[in-house]
């Protein structure tokens, strides 16, 4: 039975917070009451005590590498570490074994999606040099977006061909993501750190190879396509203080241009490469402090729309390898609410604004049906925090099936007491139950 009574909770959106109850029937948010409620008959009761509750977390870029590198994470891991987290939703990327650049390939990915996802769900349609056919195909209603990436990372799906590159702005028909890199100055970089170190490339070189050019001459060109072609573009894990200027402020429905931060962005600087070393390689790279404080800035004033993790996750042996070897990726979701709680609490975000790029704007800028808020009607991705309650990460509670993280040892002042997926209790107290399964996500589109 999905149907709950959530007494004494503090209420968190993006106009503040209020102490409500929050009645859930069969899955969806029948009502809100500041003032209370007496007994409701057939629901659960649930006690909140005050604490913190919010909209399920939605996570626009996830790499669940199923299927095809299940050795480095799978479905039911990342799903699980997701409820663990507060994320309910997430939209995974197209670069796996097969890479899913068929209508079919696509509908097999939902069926594993249906089979095993603790969370809700959507996936990604991929485009190459050569599916633009296949691409057009996808359905706006049922699919979160096609995925290009403009410079090669994991699973090397670079579309690199000017004339399908221009052919696919000019005629995508729903929200196109972007990776963008510059793959020539990429590898011109990568031929001069070859030169210089031979096979010893120090890990603090990655932002100079994946560098900060590289990462605005591909945007800036993106950006400059969609302007004149009108395509809906959403720009990934914006990492420089550069790239940030391509993007305006302002309210998200009146753009057709879009941009996401990613929490390792958000967190970490060139200067922890001498400490974490691989566990923060991740293309585009982790670049200075200036560029993370022009990215947290550009966060406040609505030149970045939401924000994500890119949960990439790679095994520990293969991050062990040198730097050229050495895949790029980590494992995020566990932790990311928790991550932009923290920075609520040194002072960089306010908690409308954590709330509103984690859970608000994703569902805005997708045009999800009825989720990423705490309304009447609306289906119950909820997520109960307390917010006094300092935890140190460690091993042990890692739920990636890698079985690391790059936020070891970190301390953080929040925690994710519980989680509901459409009204079923998913999460609770340390204990994933995995017989909940998620929903497909809608598009109201």
């Amino acid at each position: 039975m999905n149907n709950w009574v959530i007494r004494n909770a503090e209420v968190v959106d993006a106009n503040g917070v209020r102490m409500a109850d929050v009645l859930i029937r069969s899955g969806i948010i029948e009502w809100i009451a500041e003032e209370g409620v007496g007994a409701v008959m057939n629901a659960k009761e649930f006690d909140a005590g005050g604490r913190s509750l919010f909209p399920g977390v939605i996570d626009d870029q996830v790499h669940f590498r199923e299927p095809g590198l299940t050795h480095k994470e799978d479905i039911a891991h990342a799903t699980a570490a997701a409820a663990a987290g507060g994320v309910t939703s997430f939209m995974e990327m197209p670069n796996t074994i097969p890479q899913t650049l068929t209508q079919d390939l696509l509908a097999a990915k939902y069926e594993l999606g249906a089979a095993r996802s603790l969370v809700n769900y959507s996936f990604y349609m991929g485009a190459s040099n050569d599916n633009l056919d296949e691409v057009l195909r996808t359905d706006p209603r049922t699919v979160c977006g096609l995925k290009a990436f403009l410079g090669s990372s994991t699973g090397d799906m670079l579309l690199d061909d000017p004339g399908t590159l221009e052919r696919l702005f000019l005629k995508a028909h729903l929200l196109l993501a972007i990776h963008a890199e510059d793959e020539g100055t990429i590898k011109a970089n990568m031929q001069a750190a070859v030169e210089r170190w031979g096979e010893t490339i120090p890990m603090e070189e990655h932002p100079l190879i994946r560098s900060a050019e590289a990462c605005f001459k591909s945007s800036s060109n993106a950006v400059a396509l969609a302007k004149e072609h009108g395509t809906r573009l959403h720009v990934l894990h914006i990492s420089t203080a550069r790239e940030c200027e391509l993007f305006e402020p302002g309210p998200l429905e009146k753009k057709k241009i879009t941009a996401e931060a990613c929490i390792h962005h958000l967190w970490f600087t060139d200067a922890d490469y001498a400490s974490k070393g691989a566990s923060i390689k991740w293309n585009p790279a982790v670049k200075t402090a200036t560029d993370r404080a022009a990215i947290r800035q550009a966060v406040i004033d609505d030149r970045i729309d939401v924000v994500a993790t890119d949960h990439a996750p790679h095994t520990t042996e293969e991050k062990a390898a040198p730097y050229a070897q050495c895949p790029s990726g980590g494992p995020l979701i566990q932790h990311s609410l928790v991550a932009m709680l923290e920075l609520h609490q040194q002072g960089v975000f306010t908690l409308e604004q954590v709330v509103e790029k984690l859970c608000h704007s994703p569902a805005r800028m997708f045009q999800v049906d009825r989720r990423g808020y705490i309304k009447e009607g609306y289906h119950a991705d909820l997520v109960l925090v307390d917010r006094n309650a300092p935890w140190a990460v460690g091993k042990e509670g890692l739920l990636y099936k890698c079985g690391w993280s790059p936020f070891e040892g970190q301390r953080f002042s929040a925690k994710v007491v519980r989680t509901w997926v459409n009204g079923q209790s998913v999460y609770a107290d340390g204990v994933v139950d995995t017989t909940v399964r998620g929903e497909r996500l809608l598009f109201d589109r």
